[in-house]
Order: structure tokens, then C-alpha cells, then sequence
């Protein structure tokens, strides 16, 4: 341009040159800087309505992008239900395929049950006989009250039979008491009477010798003074035999209560020992019934595990993951396949935290699936926002205190929940890669 605009002005000036002498040369007149002058002012104002129709036009652009945050970090996420055995078996029968859909409660695997039907026939045996030592223990505990019932009645009736042998065992002893005493007071009139008589004798013995009485009146004397030896000698003996009597009388009273201690003390202990004999039939009964129980639970649960041999979907789904084969031996708890419910998927969206600003529960969001392009969008809404950043719960989680520090921008998980209807056709599949929209000024 530079070189042309040189050249330009130097043809000029040869023309100039070659204008006759005289004749003037109306090139060089000053309306050529009017002219330029007036293209700038036109090609400035140009510009300007274009910067002008320019600024205009984006103004919605930049509302409409404004009002919305997306990433392309996003999946869709869903439930992968894993199914393994309870129980320890082996595989009988394997009843579904990889993506076969089944529906809740549909066997997937059947296990070999011969062992867990042994166990709940002896489990149900061991309950019969527990529920018959219920019913012996049962009838034992009235047959238990009655008869140390009867032990304490009849303890008492002994109680009373020795009571009135110990009150006429003292009567027989009072008795032979009073009869000593009358023995001896009978003894002690014989006594004297025979006291009386040895004088008598005497004194009729000097007479006769004097001849002052008759001999009839002394062998009179003498005998009634024999009689009175005799009668002492009667008399001393009946104390003795009162004092036997009497002997006797305190020893059979020893003896009733003696007696009368011993049935006390078995009508006492007949007293204590039936509450503790109560108790302890009641007790074996009690003991009986927890048996009942414990059987009944040992039933309850061969046949848990008898049932178990049986693998049901727990949900609506499609198979995937399957590695169960007939003959396989399994361990309890060792996943054999997954179920996934394909109507009950999500979108976790991984979203700067920079986008989070004006982000929150309940928005609209817009969903577009790689798989299917724009062709068919999918609608939701923002259910919750995670509380934490991915990376803190990552395996290894950032450690900003050590080394040098880069600042990085980091993501924080969103899940989405699709509105009623969108997956109806089952076509979005967890781990599927999506774009969501999230609408800030709805």
C-alpha cells in the first residue's frame, strides 16, 4: 500500500511535468483529502453499527448461556444389586442368563438341598421331644405341690399326734409324782403306827412280866406290832413302785419330746423345702419351655436354610456378572451375579466448584446421552449436592499441607434424578456418559 501510494504521486508530478506551459492542472486541487476524508468517516460508521449489531445480538446469547452451567464430566449411575448364596451349597441348577430380565421374587439359582433337609428332619425331632418333656414337666409341677403339700400336712398331724402324747406323757409323770407322794405319806403313817406298836410291845412286855395284863393281850401287842412292820415294809414298797412309776412317766415324757422335736423340726423343714421343691419344678419347667423354644428356633431356621437353596431376584432387573455354573461349590457370601434395576438410574454430574455458585437442589436439568446424541434428550432435576469434593473420597485423598501447592480447581458430585417417565424404555444403562444442562434460572 505504501508503494502504491508513493507511486501515485509521482505520476502526478509527471503529468504535472508534461502539462503544457500555460495550462493549469486541476489534479492537484485539495479535493482528493475531501475524498478520503469522507471513506474513513463511512467505513468507521460501518464498523460501529456492526459493533453495534454485534453487541446486540449477543446479548442474548450470553443471557441464554448464563442462565445455564453444563459438563461433560457426567455418567449415568445406577444400583448393581450383587446376588451370592446365605449358605454354604452347590449349584443344582443355574435358571437365568447374562441380560435376562427377571422379575422380583424369580428363582435365579437353585442349590442342592439334600443336606438342609436331614438338618430340619432332626431339628423337628429334637422339637417333638423337647415339647414332651414340656408336657412330663407340666403335670409335674401340681403333682410337685400337692405332694409336698401333703408332706407338710401330714408333718403337722404328727406334730399334733406327739403333742398330745407329750401332754399325756406329763399327765402319766404328774400322776406318778402324786403318787409317790401319798406312797410316802401312807409310809410315814405306817411309820409311826409301827412306832407306836414297837412301844406298846414294850410296854406290854414289862406288864406281862408283872403279870399286870394277860398273856392274850400281849401276843395281841406283838402281833399288831408285827402287823405294823409289815404294814411298813408294804408301804416302803409302794414307794417304790410309785417311784418307779414316776421313773417311768418322766422317761416316756423324755421321749414325746423328744418325738415332739423331731416332727417340729420336719414340719419346719417340710415348710422350706416345698417352696424351693416348688421352684425347682417350676423351674424345669421353665427350663423345658426354653428347650421348646430353642428347638422351635433350630427349626425355624433349617428351614430358613432349606429355603435359601433357592436364589430369588430381590428386585426387577437384568442379569449381568454371571459366573455360577451347575456342580460350582459356593461359599456364603461369594457373588455368583448382579441384578440391575434399570428403572431405578441416575446422573452423578462431577461439576467445577467454580459452577456451584448459583446451583441448587431442585433445578431443572437437560440431559443429553453420547449414546444418542441430540436426537432424544432426557429432563431432571438436581436431587442433592455431595459434601465433599470427589477427591476426598478417593483412595488416596489430597494432601495440601506437604511439598509444593498447585491450586486445582476441584469437581464436586451433583446427582441428578430423572422426572417420571424418561426411562420408561429402559434405554439408559449406568456408566452410560452424558452431558447435563443444569438450568440456573429456573
Amino acid at each position: 500500500m505504501a508503494q502504491v501510494q508513493e507511486q501515485e504521486p509521482k505520476a502526478k508530478n509527471e503529468d504535472a511535468g508534461n502539462a503544457a506551459p500555460g495550462q493549469l492542472n486541476y489534479d492537484n486541487a485539495p479535493a482528493a483529502p475531501v475524498a478520503d476524508n469522507g471513506r474513513k468517516r463511512k467505513i468507521r460508521f460501518i464498523l460501529l453499527a456492526v459493533l453495534v449489531v454485534a453487541a446486540i445480538a449477543s446479548i442474548p446469547i450470553y443471557s441464554y448461556y448464563a442462565a445455564r452451567e453444563s459438563t461433560d464430566d457426567a455418567q449415568v449411575d445406577g444400583h448393581l444389586i450383587p446376588i451370592s448364596p446365605r449358605i454354604n451349597g452347590t449349584v443344582l441348577e443355574v435358571l437365568v442368563n447374562d441380560n435376562q430380565h427377571v422379575k422380583a421374587g424369580q428363582p435365579l439359582v437353585k442349590l442342592d438341598p439334600a443336606d438342609y433337609q436331614v438338618a430340619l428332619a432332626q431339628a423337628q425331632a429334637q422339637l417333638a421331644t423337647a415339647n414332651a418333656n414340656t408336657s412330663e414337666s407340666s403335670v409335674n409341677v401340681p403333682l410337685t405341690n400337692i405332694n409336698t403339700r401333703s408332706q407338710i400336712d401330714t408333718s403337722r398331724t404328727q406334730v399334733e399326734e406327739v403333742r398330745a402324747a407329750v401332754n399325756s406323757a406329763q399327765q402319766a409323770a404328774n400322776q406318778a409324782q402324786a403318787n409317790i407322794g401319798s406312797a410316802k405319806a401312807a409310809l410315814d403313817a405306817r411309820q409311826a403306827d409301827y412306832e407306836k406298836a414297837q412301844k406298846d410291845l414294850i410296854r406290854y412286855k414289862d406288864l406281862v412280866a408283872k403279870d399286870e395284863i394277860s398273856k392274850q393281850e400281849y401276843d395281841a401287842a406283838d402281833a399288831a406290832a408285827r402287823a405294823s412292820a409289815a404294814n411298813v415294809e408294804a408301804a416302803k414298797a409302794n414307794v417304790t413302785v410309785a417311784q418307779r412309776n414316776f421313773d417311768k412317766a418322766m422317761a416316756d415324757l423324755g421321749e414325746s419330746r423328744a418325738r415332739l422335736q423331731t416332727a417340729q423340726v420336719l414340719e419346719q423343714q417340710s415348710a422350706q423345702i416345698r417352696p424351693k421343691q416348688q421352684e425347682a419344678s417350676q423351674a424345669r419347667f421353665q427350663q423345658a419351655q426354653a428347650e421348646v423354644q430353642q428347638r422351635d428356633a433350630n427349626v425355624k431356621q433349617a428351614q430358613l436354610n432349606l429355603d435359601y437353596t433357592v436364589l430369588k431376584a430381590p428386585v426387577d432387573g437384568v442379569v449381568s456378572k454371571k459366573s455360577a455354573e451347575p456342580g460350582m461349590q459356593l461359599a456364603a457370601g461369594q457373588e455368583i451375579m448382579a441384578v440391575v434395576p434399570l428403572t431405578d438410574v441416575w446422573v452423578t454430574a462431577n461439576f467445577k466448584e467454580t459452577q456451584l455458585k448459583k446451583m441448587h437442589k431442585g433445578q431443572k436439568v437437560e440431559i443429553e446421552v453420547d449414546t444418542y446424541g441430540r436426537s432424544r434428550k432426557y429432563t431432571g432435576h438436581i436431587d442433592s449436592i455431595a459434601a465433599a469434593s470427589g477427591g476426598r473420597f478417593s483412595l488416596l485423598p489430597p494432601e495440601n499441607a506437604t511439598g509444593n501447592y498447585v491450586k486445582v480447581v476441584q469437581r464436586i458430585p451433583v446427582k441428578i434424578l430423572l422426572d417420571p417417565g424418561q426411562n420408561d424404555d429402559e434405554r439408559l444403562l449406568p456408566g452410560m456418559s452424558v452431558t447435563p444442562v443444569v438450568l440456573l434460572n429456573n
